[in-house]
């Protein structure tokens, strides 16, 4: 019997104090029984997202070739029919453009690397590259709503709370999925159901932080009402939830009592988390002085890290506007200088703090950018359009292969020539890491046994620690 049915069962035949008691010590426990399937690798997942398709011929994928095309017309045998966005649909030529920027091999392992990510360059031995992720979407909605939740459309919960409803949480004062957004401004946006729960109960929706003084909307007691007014008041509406239950046996009644309980720990709890200013003047030395600035990534980082600390589960990070359609060559190194640093800090403080082991950090975006310029290609300027068949994640910590580039790309960095790696082979291997086969945690909904990966997704083995 789940947790979930046991309070749905038992709501009626306990009183509130009793519910909210029993809640309490679920907060700190495994979630659904017999889950982790097998000994997993990583307890909880940090999650990098970078939304609107950060371009890996710039950053990852070195391809020295593309001098030699420079300019030229990009083969139809390459790009072999692939559907265009109505950005570039309207083109008559297809100019291959190389990046500006240049490539080094870093570490032991020799990775390729961009010059403009140099603090993460200095962890290549620590990260696992992916170059062959791969998505049938070629817009931003779609795409950015498959990687997170497993399909095209809204609709469907997240991979947060998917995670989140399997193993349960580790904190008893933290919710056990927590999502925050830089405010670096600009990019596309981001809907709310990309970390929703869908048709899951309501609790396993991701909670978001902001910056500010109130990190969490409607956590603060409103001026003139006590801790003790709030407590009088929850208990007050647990007893009318109670009565709705009675009345209606709507087991998201019950999730709201549990999702009140939380936020009234939250007030003692998220106060603490989001106070850095104990943090020694190492860490801001290591992340960088916007770590000092709420709402930067680098804030973000390393709040991210003081969560994992505490037990969340998942760790939701997303930062805005790698959409380079245009003017790349400017654009795209202001949005490397506000994550490089972070990004690598963050690896290195969790290994610092015996926690990488068991804490599995991944970075990407929902797809890539295409070799050829999109718009007019000149002397200092390009742009790319979005590209779905190959693009660059790189993954480190719990359960993963340091040091290893997995995947192999064509010499336009446009098809994938070894090793491909659908999104859902990615959602697959990362729920494995976490001791869960991705194809046994379903949710009946509609007559039908839901989960993360759809119909598909094989965990990508060779990468695997």
């Amino acid at each position: 019997m789940t947790r979930r049915h046991f309070f749905g069962l038992n709501s009626t035949g306990v009183g509130l104090a009793a519910l909210a008691a029993l809640d309490l010590k679920a907060a700190g426990q495994p979630g659904l029984p017999g889950i982790p399937h097998f000994a997993p690798k990583a307890k909880r997942v940090i999650y990098l997202l970078q939304s609107g398709g950060p371009s890996q011929l710039d950053l990852f994928d070195h391809k020295p070739r593309l001098l030699e095309f420079q300019g030229k017309d990009l083969p139809e045998s390459i790009r072999n029919g692939q559907r265009l966005t109505g950005m570039s649909a309207t083109q008559s030529t297809f100019p291959v453009v190389p990046s500006k920027f240049a490539f080094e091999q870093r570490g032991q392992s020799g990775a390729w690397m961009s010059e403009l990510l140099p603090y993460t360059a200095k962890i290549a031995d620590r990260l696992t590259f992916i170059k062959t992720v791969n998505t049938e979407e070629i817009n931003h909605d779609p795409a950015v709503t498959m990687i997170q939740t497993g399909f095209r459309l809204g609709g469907r919960p997240s991979m947060g709370a998917w995670v989140s409803y399997g193993l349960g949480s580790e904190s008893e004062n933290l919710p056990a999925f927590c999502v925050m957004i830089s405010t670096n401004g600009g990019g596309q946006p981001l809907y709310d159901r990309l970390w929703g729960s869908a048709f899951l109960p309501s609790r396993y929706q991701g909670v978001k932080f902001r910056s500010g003084a109130d990190p969490v909307l409607y956590l603060s007691n409103p001026p003139g009402f006590t801790k003790d007014d709030r407590r009088g008041f929850l208990d007050a509406l647990g007893e009318l939830n109670k009565l709705t239950f009675d009345e209606f046996g709507d087991p998201e009644t019950n999730a709201r009592v549990s999702q009140y309980e939380m936020a009234f720990r939250m007030q003692s709890s998220v106060p603490e988390l989001t106070d850095i200013s104990k943090e020694p003047a190492s860490t801001f030395e290591l992340y960088g002085d916007d770590a000092k600035k709420p709402g930067t990534f680098a804030a973000n980082a390393l709040v991210a890290r003081r969560l994992a600390e505490r037990g969340v589960r998942f760790i939701q990070l997303y930062h805005r506007d790698w959409d380079h359609h245009g003017g790349l060559p400017a654009n795209l190194p202001k949005r490397c200088k506000d994550v490089d640093q972070a990004s690598a800090a963050l690896v290195t403080d969790l290994a610092q703090r015996g926690m990488l082991d068991d804490t599995l950090v991944v970075w990407g975006g929902e797809f890539g950018r295409t070799v050829y310029c999109q718009g007019r290609l000149t002397a200092t300027d390009y742009g790319r359009d979005h590209h779905g068949r190959c693009f660059t994640v790189w993954m480190a910590g719990g359960g993963m292969k340091p040091a290893v580039t997995y995947g192999e790309t064509d010499d336009y960095g446009y098809n994938i020539v070894k090793d491909p790696v659908h999104v859902h082979d990615l959602q697959a291997t990362i729920m494995h890491c976490l001791g869960i086969d991705h194809k046994r945690l379903t949710y009946r909904f509609q007559g039908r046994d839901f989960r993360l990966t759809d119909v598909a997704g094989e965990v990508v083995k060779p990468i695997l620690a």
